[in-house]
């Protein structure tokens, strides 16, 4: 039997590495070869965060740095980073920084002052 930290270690790599099974609970456990159960609990036990949620944080991450880098269409942008649609990445990201990707895409616009 695996450790939380190995199972949890092990998730966070699939994560960070975007492999195609780490989009839900459900794959990813099997990736890794887990019930689903156990990798949610040892997940949120060794992180102190819910898989979803640190999967979204990773996410918008990787939003922001599409955002800066001058990414156009958000619609394309969500569905290149696995969310069902510009709504859905919209609201994410609304809820971990506190603004849209349109207000965030003004914000990094604005030259900085000499």
């Amino acid at each position: 039997m695996r450790s939380s930290a190995a199972i949890a270690d092990a998730a966070r790599e699939a994560i960070a590495t975007d492999d195609p099974a780490a989009g839900g609970l459900m794959s990813l456990a099997e990736l890794l070869a887990v019930s689903p159960y156990q990798l949610s609990r040892a997940f949120t036990r060794e992180l102190g965060v819910s898989l979803t949620h640190y999967r979204n944080r990773v996410r918008v991450g990787r939003a922001l740095d599409r955002l800066e880098d001058g990414a156009t269409s958000l619609a394309g942008l969500a569905a290149d980073l696995g969310f069902s649609d510009q709504a859905h990445l919209t609201r994410t990201i609304r809820r971990h920084v506190g603004h849209t990707p349109t207000a965030l895409r003004r914000l990094l616009a604005v030259p900085p002052e000499p």
